[in-house]
């Protein structure tokens, strides 16, 4: 049997689209509950300037107190040398991330738009955490608008497989593919993970892909089709992009984990998530944000064909 590694994302890139704070306690609930569940990859948080992202200024007080599970990693987000030296910190008080993310645009434009410097300039910000991290944490690259820039339109793949090659050249053994914007296609996505698989074969691609034009689900079987085994996801759907960043327009929101762990799980592909637990949980994170979220498995119920 087939499996993967999906990575819950709810706690962070789905909580950064939200613009009021959400509790400490209840960011620990969340992600304890998604490690009970089976996932093996949690982002946690982010090392964010709490003036552009408020909602992570706690960072250091939730890895503080949260009970880890053997086996897990839990991911932090980092924009520069600063936020490594934090998760430092955190690290030799003995409650740092064991995972953090490093992270460049496919384009010009939007790396201005996100980070507020060039893509040269962003990747000697990138050697510099690489570098500060000391070997201490599993690095994480992210490649954004991987597969269409919101402002520059269609990407050159040979870029994101150049930027994938730097990635490995720094140590980097997993790096995620972002759909940011919703652009890709199956037979997109399908032809730059087996261009991956050829060019860059000591990195393992993560798909990470948002559902803007209702292509999310098409997209993960084209990656998983393509030999790719790891992929983010956040429960209901939600996030995308941080509360005070607009670009891309509509719902730029993430794939429903539930909703790709139905349809793994349906395909006879071993998610390792606790089924039985799964939509319990989901709506538990509707009941944090305080509304319906996009998820169709919670309305409608796992499949009843899948082998349990």
């Amino acid at each position: 049997m087939t499996k993967v590694t999906v990575c819950e994302c709810f706690a962070r890139d789905g909580l950064q689209h939200e613009p009021d704070f959400v509790p400490t306690a209840t960011k620990r609930e969340l992600i304890e509950r998604f490690a009970a569940l089976g996932f093996t990859r949690i982002e946690a948080t982010s090392y964010s300037n709490p003036k552009v992202v408020p909602q992570f200024a706690d960072a250091s007080d939730l890895l503080r107190d949260l009970p880890r599970k053997p086996g897990v990693f839990y991911k932090a987000t980092c924009a520069n040398v600063r936020a490594v030296e934090r998760a430092l910190t955190d690290l030799d008080a003995g409650h740092g991330a064991n995972e953090i993310s490093l992270l460049v645009s496919a384009s010009e434009a939007h790396t201005q738009k996100n980070l507020k410097r060039s893509r040269a300039e962003q990747w000697d910000n990138v050697r510099d955490m690489a570098q500060a991290a000391m070997g201490r944490f599993r690095l994480i690259g992210t490649v954004s608008v991987a597969f269409g820039c919101p402002f520059e339109g269609r990407v050159d793949e040979g870029v994101v497989v150049a930027d994938v090659a730097r990635f490995a050249e720094l140590g980097v053994t997993h790096v995620a593919l972002g759909d940011t914007t919703g652009m890709a296609t199956p037979s997109s996505v399908a032809a730059l993970m087996k261009r991956l698989s050829r060019e860059v074969p000591g990195v393992a691609p993560v798909a990470h892909f948002h559902d803007t034009r209702g292509t999310g689900l098409a997209n993960y079987v084209a990656a998983l089709e393509a030999g790719v085994r790891f992929f983010d996801s956040a429960m209901g759907g939600v996030g995308g992009h941080p509360a005070k960043v607009k670009y891309g327009g509509g719902h730029t929101g993430n794939v429903c984990t539930e909703d790709l762990v139905n349809l793994f799980e349906s395909m006879g592909v071993a998610t390792g998530i606790d089924l039985d637990g799964l939509l319990a949980t989901a709506e538990f994170c509707e009941s944090v944000l305080g509304r319906e979220l996009h998820g169709r498995t919670g309305r409608s119920g796992l499949n009843p064909l899948i082998a349990r």
